[in-house]
């Protein structure tokens, strides 16, 4: 799995446009991807996350990195064992193609918002 693409509302992977926000769990692409309060990730936002147990999760916050993670949820997964990378989506995406190819898609979870 690569992303091979990504700008302001649009991602591409694996040869395959999207253009809305999505979760990458388990290797597995889970589009149409909405938040409790769409500025904000909230641990409910992410329990399929939580549920798969990957090492890392890697968080798009928006193309100018406007998406805000909500008060304890880093510290809520760092305390499960996931490690968290949150950052503005084009550097997310760059770094998700990094680890996805050290890890797998196992150990990689990616849930990224592709506009603000």
């Amino acid at each position: 799995m690569k992303i091979t693409s990504y700008g302001f509302g649009n991602i591409e992977i694996d040869n395959k446009r999207y253009t809305s926000d999505l979760k990458i769990v388990n290797g597995k692409i889970k589009s149409n991807w909405w938040r409790k309060d769409g500025h904000r990730l909230h641990l409910e936002d992410i329990r399929d996350i939580i549920e798969a147990k990957p090492k890392i999760l890697v968080v798009g916050r928006g193309y100018s990195g406007l998406m805000r993670i909500a008060e304890g949820v880093e510290e809520h997964l760092r305390g499960l064992g996931i490690e968290v990378e949150a950052l503005p989506s084009k550097k997310a995406v760059n770094k998700f193609n990094r680890l996805i190819e050290e890890y797998g898609p196992d150990d990689v979870a990616f849930a990224i918002h592709l506009t603000c």
